[in-house]
Formats: structure tokens, sequence, C-alpha cells
């Protein structure tokens, strides 16, 4: 997702949780701590338990009262030029809630700390990471212009190689607005020759959008390559064999957000609604028995 911000938000250790209250009652969990039922999908793909020679070695099926914090942590705050890509929002922890087994994140339209939005963003880092396997994460996105979900992963070396040395894997991206919101994009950004390299594909649904019901959006990665799925239907591939590509041999955490414009999707428009919400029922990680 190209978040060039993060590098420096890490070294100086900005993984932080916010101690702010929402001052809205539009989100999943509204300033009083009531619940505010949003609507979930009731259809969709979903993905097998099991995959033949694999085992299961980590999963998040969101099914507590609130997130679990011995996996996620919460990064905060606006970002320096709106986490490097002139994003909108500012992420809150009080825009990321549980129901019904599911992990919702908001993004709202309302005034806080000099920004118009507010949404959340969280990670993996130093509680869940990985080299290789195969992940599955089973969500539904929002709609609108401006609208930004992602799915995706960094090096957990980030901190100290920076940004994009450190490799990313963009498992899911969807640009919202423009008839776009059929569309999911899978790509890896690399350093080469001291600058950023990029490489990547889409898939164009056959009818509605992303937002309808549930899609399961994959990867399979090894030491060789990396494969995107959607629906376990193979739309992208890169050979990671080239020693310039070496990041992606090394593990990785995860992010997930949903930013509000910047330089891909644009700024919300009239015809944006808010609330909008990233709907994420698991994420699964599969990887090869020894």
């Amino acid at each position: 997702m190209m978040k060039r911000e993060l590098i420096k938000l890490l070294v100086i250790g900005s993984i932080l949780f916010s101690g702010c209250s929402s001052d809205a009652d539009d989100s999943p969990i509204n300033s009083g701590g009531t619940a505010t039922k949003i609507p979930i999908p009731s259809s969709g793909f979903t993905s097998p338990n099991s995959y033949s020679g694999m085992s299961l070695v980590w999963e998040d099926d969101f099914s507590g009262s609130s997130l679990n914090t011995s996996n996620w942590s919460f990064e905060t705050g606006k970002g320096q030029n709106g986490w490097g890509n002139n994003e909108l929002q500012y992420y809150k922890k009080e825009n990321t809630s549980l129901q019904d087994g599911n992990l919702i994140i908001t993004a709202k339209k309302e005034a806080f700390e000099g920004s118009e939005y507010t949404s959340s963003r969280i990670i993996t880092l130093n509680k869940q990471q990985f080299r290789y396997g195969r992940i599955d994460i089973r969500a539904a996105l929002p709609r609108g212009q401006g609208l930004w979900p992602a799915l995706w992963m960094l090096g957990t070396n980030i901190s100290s190689v920076g940004w994009p040395a450190c490799g990313e894997i963009d498992i899911m991206e969807m640009i919202g607005g423009q008839g776009r919101e059929n569309t999911v994009h899978g790509t890896v950004h690399w350093e080469s020759n001291g600058t950023r390299a990029q490489y990547g594909g889409e898939k164009k649904l056959t009818s509605g959008t992303l937002a309808d019901q549930f899609h399961v959006f994959s990867i399979t990665w090894d030491a060789t390559s990396i494969r995107w799925f959607i629906d376990d239907q193979q739309y992208h591939v890169i050979d990671t064999t080239p020693a310039e590509l070496d990041e992606f041999r090394r593990q990785f955490f995860f992010v997930f957000n949903v930013a509000v414009g910047g330089n891909w999707p644009g700024s919300p428009d009239a015809t944006t609604t808010f609330p909008q919400h990233m709907i994420v029922d698991y994420v699964r990680v599969f990887q090869k028995n020894s």
C-alpha cells in the first residue's frame, strides 16, 4: 500500500494505543459503549479449514468481545503526509470493533484532531509474523469514492532497513468509486538499485462488487514465488527467485486498514456515504508440514 510513513513511525516507536474516545455514534461501538449493529453479508465464498500437506499455524476468527491484543496492536494518528500517500483519515482504535465473530473497521466522516475522517489500522508486528505459507482472509469491503481498504504485509525488519527494502506484499487492495469496486489488486513492492520497484495484478468480478458479499483473498508464498487468489482462483504470480527479491524470503507481519482519500483513490465526494465498514470474518495461515 506504499505506506512510506510507517518507516518513520516504527523507528520512533509510535505503535500506540490511543486514549481518545469517539465523538460519534455511527460506529459499531458508539461513544457510550452501546453496540450499534451493522449489516453483515450472509453469503459469499468460504475457504476450507485445511489443505493437504499443510497445517494451520495461526488464525484469528474474531470471536471474542474485543480485539485480541496478543495478536494485534493499533497504529494511530495521521502520519506525516497522510501516511506517505496524502490520505485524509486519522486512525483511532475506537473505529475497530467485533460483531458476531467478525472484525469491523469503520471509516467515518467526523472531525478529529485536524482530520475530516477517522478509521482504524491494526498490525501484528512483534506478535504474529510469518515466512511462507498459504494465507486466506475472508472479508467484505466498503464502498464509495475515496475508500481504500487493504489487507497486506510488511517485512519485520522495516525498522532497521526501511521501506521498501523490507518488502511489502499487498494481499488485497480495493479502490472505491468510479466503477472500481469490482476489482481486487494484488501487488508487491521492493527496493531495486536504491529505488522502489513494484509488480501487481488485478482481477475483476464477473458481476457485483466486493462489498456485496464475502470473498476470500489469498496468497501462496514460498522461496520462489508469490501467487494471488480470489475465491481460490489465481489471478497473479511473481517469480521471486532473482537476488534483488530476497526480502520476500524473510518474515512479514500483517496490516489491516481502511484509508480514506489518498493519491490512488482520490478524495471522497458528494456520492460517498459514511460510515463505511470493512468486515473480516477470519485470517488463517497454513504452512507445509515438515
